[in-house]
């Protein structure tokens, strides 16, 4: 017999969350015909993300907002624990972001039209193209700061992987400061591989930004690394 929670995701989350998606979804991709920048379709994933961690039960805690300027762009490098990262990172940061996702994402309907329509960057991963870097200097050049888990796949037991370089090349290219950010808890709520939500508390913290000048594009490595030591360090990132 499958736990409570089992039957809870199939026949009352999943559901909510579909009608969650279908009309936010509507109303982003009608906004889109009067805001081509994409930034009333970033209110509605607000009011999105807000109802799925409140149906589900999830609690954020965020600490460290203070070290950020919401007039500036920022590149903010997270861990990545679960596919309900997203959600609780939209609803934690006040301010207009962009992710940095796998192209499949982008073929889910309502979820994927939104992510096309609104700006995000939606990359297959088999083959990235040599262009990434430009189309993230050009969201960061309207104004808009990226989100992106730079470990590239969820961790199975909240381990963090190592983080790839490419995603700070454009921080590099750009100057833009880095921001670590450590998550945790979210593994706890939908495990990677598993059908299943489950209530709890997730922990966010926001470190202070690093400054990316007068670090070379053959530096990038060792910037990432140094990134993700913050991250891991961090009391929240386990």
């Amino acid at each position: 017999m499958p736990p409570f929670h089992w039957w809870r995701t199939v026949f009352y989350l999943i559901p909510a969350v579909s009608l969650y998606t279908i009309v936010l979804g509507t109303l982003s991709l009608l906004s889109t015909l009067v805001d081509r920048t994409g930034d009333t379709g970033h209110r509605c994933a607000r009011v999105w993300t807000w109802l799925i961690l409140k149906t589900t039960g999830v609690q954020v805690r965020v600490t460290g907002l203070e070290h950020l300027d919401r007039s500036r762009s920022y590149v903010l490098a997270a861990n990545h624990q679960s596919t309900y990262d997203i959600p609780i990172v939209f609803t934690a940061f006040p301010m207009q972001l962009r992710i940095v996702a796998k192209d499949s994402l982008g073929r889910i309907p309502f979820l994927g039209w939104h992510l096309r329509r609104t700006g995000h960057l939606l990359v297959d991963r088999r083959n990235p193209g040599s262009d990434i870097v430009a189309k993230m200097k050009r969201l960061v050049s309207q104004g808009h700061s990226l989100i992106v888990f730079p470990e590239g796949t969820r961790s199975v037991d909240g381990t963090i992987g190592p983080f790839k370089k490419g995603t700070f090349l454009v921080a590099i290219d750009a100057q833009l400061p880095v921001v670590p950010v450590s998550i945790r808890g979210s593994r706890h709520v939908m495990r990677k591989g598993r059908l299943m939500v489950c209530p709890g508390e997730v922990s966010i913290t926001i470190h202070p930004p690093i400054s990316t000048e007068g670090v070379t594009r053959e530096h990038a490595r060792e910037f990432a690394g140094r990134v993700r030591a913050i991250v891991e360090s961090a009391p929240t990132a386990s």
